[in-house]
């Protein structure tokens, strides 16, 4: 791998396995099928029950009408309850429902079984390379947050 070609090389190869792994995952995951987005907003909702809305969308860098999509589309469905923020009654917090946590815990277990059995494939030594490379990848997603943060 030449350096001037790593950004690219690095980039498609996390993006190339992130995108196996939703299609090998929403093959096998019950109705409804949940786009990338749904799912990016209930794991938010899931680990920050009671957030609002404009939150959301800068968390998940999106447009606030397009996070309100999102929400009635998850509240149709039985993922996700819209509360009154008693604070401001203008607000709506985000709550998670039952069925939203058991899908993501259902959905994270699967992952996790996934990849798992398809690193155990792996030799020892491709094992420990991305073992290693854990920290620079936290790392490196700490950095982008931090950039799209300043602009």
């Amino acid at each position: 791998m030449e350096p001037e070609t790593f950004p690219e090389e690095l980039a498609d190869a996390l993006v190339g396995v992130q995108r196996l792994i939703r299609r090998r995952l929403r093959r096998d995951m019950p109705d409804p099928r949940l786009r990338g987005a749904e799912v990016e907003l209930l794991r938010l909702v899931v680990d920050r029950p009671g957030i609002g809305i404009s939150d959301a969308a800068k968390e998940l860098y999106l447009a606030g009408n397009s996070v309100s999509t999102l929400v009635n589309q998850l509240s149709r469905q039985g993922y996700l309850v819209r509360e009154t923020d008693p604070a401001d009654r203008r607000a709506a917090r985000l709550l998670p429902t039952p069925a939203a946590e058991a899908r993501l815990s259902e959905w994270r277990r699967r992952r996790a079984d996934l990849v798992r059995r398809q690193v155990a494939r792996l030799d020892a030594a491709d094992r420990e390379a991305l073992h290693a490379a854990i920290p620079a990848l936290r790392e490196l997603a700490v950095t982008l947050r931090e950039e799209a943060e300043e602009s």
